[in-house]
């Protein structure tokens, strides 16, 4: 006896079952039970390890349901003919050490191309005081009693039977967003052009599998929003760094390409508004080369001074502007809902595409973001988190103004719900270095610099650069905040010296 036992001093009974499995499993894999071996009887296992026969002849059962065991009515249960005599590989963790296999082995081109990307590490946002992360939203400010109510009565709404819906979306909810983008955004657009699709990520990806080849050309803001870029790298599309000022995406002699992926109403991350000439040389550019825009308006519906501005797509003749939407930054990124509005030649392989991709987005969730936009608490709800953000955005430029002074630029601050903040004091060398003090400190930062392009000549910067968001936090943990950072840049700099931003980048 005790060749079986294989368990800590006081294993959960709850889990005896799958511990006498595994224990024989790995006793056959290792070859101490070879084919056609015996195994103890129930009683005397049951004995062995203090448990019950019940318990021992559940695990049996398993065994033999697995194939591990063979047990015939009269005779002792034996370990299986005709395994191999080889040891068979264990599921038991210790084993999980043995060498593994290169993951890229065996993929596809474009799998190949995924497992090269980098996943970004970060800290335990948990500990942070308070955390500047940019995309994140307050929690207090999801309209949930709207949303219960929504969602319950989408629940309750007596449907003859239950089954797959349009791969396009639910028709009430285009066409309650078709209203809405032509009050919010001055859009003009069908029902048929909108295609729901679960948050912008997926969005990007659909117009990269039904417009890219690989090694066609697409051109992107640098900096800009780096899961776009890896989204067209992963096509196997050849992404073509383009400069961005202060009025976005710089238009002036744009290269042949057969997509561009732009963010004009607040471009990410640096902030600008793409000007009205801009955005008429971005679509001649499309028009006289066959090319298509993506208008990525991700936060569009927040500008502070005056009513946000029209979409790129209003001013397109063409068809040549695909309008992406999301309700993120709005509602929640929990949520993953999201909309194109496309060419209306396009838009059923867009349906097919977003019909293989998963069928079709969440019904429910749809039902009541219509419900929402039908009954006008949608709007009401932008113009609170407006308002509220509005006081949020107030409170961070007038506490950077008074702790920081001339120490540091503020940019993109007309609209969006993060801001580019250039600290003037701390030399670009030791951005890093002021960062993990400030993570330390209790103070979640980040750099602008990671946005940039990585294959692209690395940015001419003189300066730290961070994008700070502000939307997650109420206005007295932001003036904490800024204290802490004031005190986090004079602690790593004693000597402070001085220093200018140098922006946007020299170009070649």
């Amino acid at each position: 006896m005790g060749q079986f036992i294989d368990m800590p001093e006081h294993p959960s009974q709850s889990r005896l079952t799958d511990r006498i499995c595994q224990s024989i499993r790995d006793r056959i894999a290792s070859g101490v039970l070879a084919s056609g071996a015996r195994v103890p009887s129930t009683r005397a296992l049951a004995a062995e390890w203090g448990a019950s026969r019940t318990t021992v002849t559940a695990a049996y059962d398993q065994l033999i349901a697995e194939g591990y065991l063979e047990a015939r009515q009269g005779a002792a249960t034996r370990v299986a003919s005709g395994l191999p005599q080889s040891p068979l590989p264990s599921q038991h963790p210790a084993s999980r050490h043995r060498k593994s296999v290169e993951p890229s082995g065996n993929l596809s081109a474009y799998g190949r191309r995924l497992a090269a990307f980098a996943i970004p590490t970060e800290g335990d946002r948990k500990a942070l005081a308070v955390d500047f992360r940019y995309g994140d939203i307050a929690g207090d400010d999801f309209p949930r009693l709207a949303w219960k109510r929504a969602v319950t009565a989408a629940l309750l709404r007596k449907r003859p039977s239950l089954r797959y819906g349009d791969p396009s979306g639910s028709p009430r909810l285009r066409t309650a967003l078709q209203g809405y983008l032509w009050r919010a955004r001055a859009m003009r657009c069908e029902p048929d052009q909108i295609v729901i699709v679960n948050g912008s990520q997926q969005g990007i990806d659909l117009c990269a599998r039904l417009l890219l080849d690989p090694a066609d050309r697409v051109l992107m803001e640098n900096p800009g929003y780096g899961l776009a870029r890896q989204v067209f790298q992963a096509a196997g599309a050849d992404v073509i760094p383009i400069p961005v000022d202060e009025d976005g995406m710089r238009t002036e002699r744009l290269p042949p390409a057969r997509l561009a992926y732009t963010t004009p109403s607040h471009q990410f991350p640096l902030g600008g508004v793409m000007s009205a000439a801009r955005r008429r040389d971005l679509l001649a550019w499309a028009e006289r080369g066959g090319g298509y825009v993506i208008e990525d308006d991700y936060d569009g519906e927040y500008r502070f001074d005056v009513s946000p501005i029209p979409a790129l797509q209003v001013l397109d003749d063409a068809g040549r502007v695909i309008h992406l939407g999301t309700v993120s930054k709005i509602l929640s990124p929990d949520l993953r809902l999201g909309y194109l509005v496309v060419p209306e030649t396009m838009a059923p392989v867009f349906a097919k595409a977003k019909r293989l991709a998963d069928r079709h987005t969440p019904g429910p969730e749809q039902e009541a973001l219509a419900d929402l936009i039908e009954s006008g608490a949608y709007e009401r709800h932008i113009r609170r988190v407006r308002r509220r953000n509005g006081e949020r955005r107030s409170a961070l430029l007038a506490a950077l103004a008074e702790t920081f002074g001339k120490d540091v630029t503020v940019v993109g601050a007309a609209a969006g719900l993060h801001v580019l903040v250039w600290l003037n004091s701390v030399p670009r060398v030791r951005e890093e270095a002021l960062i993990a003090r400030a993570w330390a400190a209790g103070v979640g930062i980040y750099p602008v610099g990671p946005l940039f392009d990585p294959a692209a000549a690395a940015p001419d910067l003189a300066t730290a650069g961070l994008v700070v968001g502000y939307a997650s936090l109420d206005e007295e943990a932001i003036r904490r905040g800024v204290r802490l950072l004031r005190q986090v840049v004079d602690e790593s700099q004693p000597d402070r010296p001085g220093s200018s931003c140098r922006w946007p980048p020299r170009s070649n």
